[in-house]
């Protein structure tokens, strides 16, 4: 007779694969005792360049019971977003991940979904949903809870589906029956550290955000640096070099979820089309898009730096 864990824990992933999550697993809410020097040295090195809020709320990071009193549990999701559709060649480039409706809205829906499912067939649950909005570490507890190793580029990899998709969590004050980490699958393989046109994987593991194109286009709020000039490689927001070059990413699969087809205009734009584009046309390409996190003057400065 399976233990009300074990059956509360095989429900809610029951759940989450209706809902769309590529996997879900579990792993137990307590401080990350082994992450803690990890992001410290990190930040004392400033690899974090201008995102300050990384420095916010270190202890928050590091212990989930600080974000949900009473917390046991962290249930990690990852949802797909590898396109079908791909930009065409020679032109500025956008992350897959911004081609369609800004994530942050399509997965809290479906969170909100499975807390409400959990909370009706469950019972009393208190809990939060967190999608990369709040100081959580969602690649660490990923990893925690055996949907995959950190790889050498430092995002979450699996042998099923590679590393295109989006990590979200539940942190909930339920105990669950707890996940097991996997073994790293990355071996002698160094094709994300060779392929990274501005050298921003330092060493294995270790990503100096400072000099990663998706920072300088994204994140970086002042004049993008100029020794960054022709390393670009015609990002003009995100970068996916890494998971591109990834041998792992042979097994992506195109998404299912409509939200995330992008505007057939964002694909077949010509370099000169994006350098003449009108404020106005941005705000209708990218009306519900992650693209409007660096904003029409973000995204011409880049243009500007890429063409100079």
């Amino acid at each position: 007779m399976p233990s009300s864990k074990s059956k509360y824990s095989q429900l809610i992933k029951n759940e989450a694969q209706r809902l769309g999550f590529l996997s879900c697993g579990i792993s137990k809410a307590e401080f990350l005792e082994e992450e803690a020097p990890r992001l410290e040295a990190w930040l004392k090195k400033g690899m974090h360049g201008e995102m300050a809020y990384m420095e916010n709320h270190f202890d928050k990071r590091l212990d989930p019971t600080q974000l949900v009193p009473g917390a046991k549990s962290v249930i990690s999701l990852l949802l797909n977003y590898f396109p079908e559709a791909q930009q065409e060649e020679h032109t500025y480039k956008i992350s897959k991940y911004a081609f369609g409706t800004d994530y942050h809205f399509v997965i809290k829906d479906k969170l909100k979904q499975l807390l409400e499912f959990i909370q009706s067939e469950i019972g009393e649950v208190d809990g939060r949903a967190f999608v990369d909005s709040a100081p959580v570490l969602d690649k660490t507890w990923a990893a925690k809870s055996g949907l995959g190793w950190m790889g050498k580029h430092s995002n979450l990899l699996s042998k099923q589906v590679g590393s295109f998709f989006f990590i979200a969590e539940l942190i909930v004050d339920l105990e669950l029956d707890y996940d097991v980490p996997v073994t790293d699958h990355c071996g002698s393989c160094t094709a994300c550290i060779d392929a990274c046109p501005t050298q921003a994987i330092v060493q294995p593991y270790v990503v100096d955000g400072s000099k990663c194109i998706s920072y300088l286009t994204i994140e970086l709020k002042n004049d993008i640096p100029s020794d960054f000039s022709g390393k670009m490689d015609d990002w003009m927001f995100g970068c996916d070099v890494c998971q591109d070059v990834c041998p792992w990413n042979r097994f992506s699969k195109p998404h299912r979820e409509p939200l995330f087809n992008a505007k057939p205009e964002l694909l077949s734009k010509s370099k000169k089309e994006w350098e003449e584009i009108t404020e106005e046309v941005f705000d209708q390409i990218f009306q519900k898009s992650a693209v409007k996190r660096t904003k029409y003057s973000g995204l011409i400065r880049n243009i500007k730096f890429l063409k100079e």
